[in-house]
């Protein structure tokens, strides 16, 4: 059994969505784990995590920002002192910033944005996208410690438990965590759907719509209705009507959600590359001929702009 080290990103008053899926992967090859948490004032976000796994929390007015070597210098403090064989962590932008060097400093083996896994003849195999999601790759990790992210909508959070586990707190040093790198500022919009990378049901659109309003009006709001993020194609992006942030794609982000429905999108490759891992993916497009039907678990031949209301308009007389 390996000693596993999970950590948990927050927003600094709760736990990310994606954290979830860590958690759950690391409880598939694992019952001796503990979860680490750094920043500050780590309360109220401790206790939520504790209804999951033992916790660890790093928690120092010098960890308030996060600053990537800092960060680092201090998983991989935590992880040695443990005697941790597995870190892992969920696939977001934070893991990709800070985990990658911790990683480099623990001087073990890393898989990122895992999707997938299955133990063959007690030997673990990964499966993660590469190429931009163009294939498939299954991979074998060789050295300790082993360190993985996964796709934050990859695995199922375990059911939180009634007895909470303990939480205890991490000796820190502040003089001995490096100091080079200084936070200045953090410029980012934040809007009220969840992230298109960790959403569980993302509702995309593609050329079929003409206008930012149109694209708020029908797809936000389909995704409003299902408690989803919204996405784009990247013909969206190129012709001013979505934001780059919200582009799913070879060029865009990867992502794979239980529900993917593709909203007048015709399935060029470079889109499906960002999206075929999708646990079900439906589409509804005018064209009976477009791309996306072959990769569609269901399909509706028609006009999104009579589909999409009929759709919202169902959801909302439930």
């Amino acid at each position: 059994m390996m000693k596993t080290l999970v950590l948990m990103e927050h927003d600094g008053t709760t736990l990310r969505p994606g954290s979830g899926s860590a958690i759950g992967f690391a409880r598939e090859l694992s019952e001796d784990i503990t979860v680490l948490l750094l920043g500050k004032s780590l309360e109220v976000i401790a206790t939520e995590a504790a209804q999951y796994a033992p916790v660890l929390t790093a928690d120092h007015e010098a960890l308030t920002a996060t600053v990537a070597d800092r960060w680092a210098h201090l998983i991989a403090e935590v992880a040695q002192d443990q005697n941790a064989e597995l870190i892992v962590a969920t696939s977001a932008t934070w893991a990709k910033d800070i985990v990658g060097r911790a990683a480099g400093l623990l001087g073990g083996a890393m898989a990122s944005e895992v999707i997938g896994h299955e133990i063959v003849n007690g030997e673990l195999r990964l499966c993660r996208p590469m190429f931009a999601g163009a294939i498939n790759a299954t991979l074998v990790l060789e050295g300790s410690p082993k360190i993985i992210t996964v796709c934050p909508s990859a695995y199922e959070a375990p059911e939180p438990t009634e007895t909470p586990f303990p939480i205890e707190p991490v000796a820190i040093d502040a003089s001995t965590l490096p100091s080079d790198t200084r936070f200045e500022s953090l410029d980012c919009k934040i809007g009220a759907r969840p992230d298109v990378t960790e959403a569980r049901i993302v509702v995309s659109g593609g050329r079929a719509f003409k206008s930012s309003e149109d694209f708020e009006q029908h797809v936000g709001g389909l995704a409003d209705q299902l408690g989803a993020a919204a996405g784009s194609s990247r013909a969206l992006v190129d012709a001013g009507i979505t934001p780059n942030s919200l582009q799913v794609g070879q060029t865009g982000k990867i992502v794979a959600p239980e529900l993917y429905l593709a909203l007048g999108i015709s399935g060029a490759v470079q889109h499906l590359a960002g999206m075929k891992n999708s646990r079900v993916i439906a589409a509804i497009n005018q064209d009976p001929d477009a791309p996306i039907f072959e990769f569609a678990d269901y399909g509706l031949v028609g006009d999104v702009y009579e589909e999409v209301p009929r759709l919202t308009q169902e959801l909302n007389s439930r």
